[in-house]
């Protein structure tokens, strides 16, 4: 994950920092299919630091960003219109994260953009998964055998002790 400093070097230009992330099983893979370099991507998880002696015989440390909850802040189609430019090609990191699908419908970021009801529709086929019947609204017919959040409608009781606020 690419993460942009705040403030420019001396040469007037915004610095990178590159922070490793790792997420598993049906998460990863709903994140290598829709995600693509340049996507706008919100991040929750814990810091990790975990070590191991390389083959030089040295200690090397490692932080990485355990992924437990993940949002696309951008629409769905501006996605899958910059997927061939940037690539699908992540190669399945980890993650403990329950379902983290269930996220685009509670992103506050897709509303607020120039074009909300277009960026609601076409970020909220994941959440209507579940019903099975609103997945042809997005325009996309024929897509539901591709679709990973097709079938995906088990709901989870969360107690309000679980709750992070």
């Amino acid at each position: 994950m690419a993460v942009d400093r705040r403030f420019t070097n001396q040469q007037g230009e915004r610095e990178a920092d590159f922070v490793s992330c790792v997420i598993w099983r049906k998460s990863a893979e709903n994140f290598a299919q829709y995600m693509h370099k340049g996507s706008l991507v919100g991040i929750e998880g814990r810091l990790q630091t975990r070590n191991y002696e390389n083959q030089q015989g040295q200690r090397v440390y490692v932080t990485e960003v355990v992924v437990e909850n993940f949002s696309f802040l951008e629409p769905r189609s501006s996605n899958r219109n910059a997927a061939p430019q940037g690539g699908n090609n992540y190669g399945a990191p980890v993650n403990n994260a329950p379902q983290n699908n269930q996220t685009q419908n509670n992103n506050p970021f897709t509303s607020g953009t120039n074009n909300g009801s277009q960026a609601n529709t076409n970020s909220n086929p994941a959440p209507s998964a579940p019903a099975g019947n609103n997945q042809p609204n997005n325009g996309n017919n024929g897509s539901n055998a591709n679709d990973p959040f097709a079938n995906t409608g088990d709901s989870i009781d969360i107690s309000d002790d679980d709750l992070p606020f």
